[in-house]
């Protein structure tokens, strides 16, 4: 069974990019604009890899995070943050929230795809 990544940035042209990039390399990618979609979409489906942005509307990368980690169900799921913002406050602050990689953009859709694959198999 493919394994599913769940793509949340509110960017369509990112959210496109990064869907593509990883249903080549036979991924199932669930898209969301904001955190709160994400969110509302969890329970519909097995996620097991979530790639967030952090500068959105309704519900921001930082708040998803942590909402994914006070799930019992998702608490162990990789996140991957993908921001613009590249200054080292913005990477603490991402990583002490949970999550466990942090890319800048613009990206190279292979490092995505490489660090994909550093947790799913």
């Amino acid at each position: 069974m493919k394994q599913s990544v769940m793509v949340v940035d509110d960017s369509p042209t990112i959210r496109k990019f990064v869907s593509i990039s990883l249903t080549m390399r036979g991924f199932d990618v669930v898209v969301c604009a904001d955190g709160m979609e994400a969110i509302e979409k969890l329970p519909d489906k097995k996620i097991d890899l979530v790639i967030t942005d952090l500068n959105m509307p309704n519900l921001d990368g930082y708040e998803l995070i942590k909402a994914i980690r006070n799930n019992e169900e998702y608490k162990e799921t990789p996140i991957i943050i993908l921001s613009s913002l590249a200054g080292s406050e913005e990477i603490d602050r991402g990583m002490e929230c949970g999550a466990n990689s942090y890319l800048v953009k613009p990206f190279d859709p292979k490092k995505i795809q490489y660090e994909v694959a550093k947790y799913l198999s």
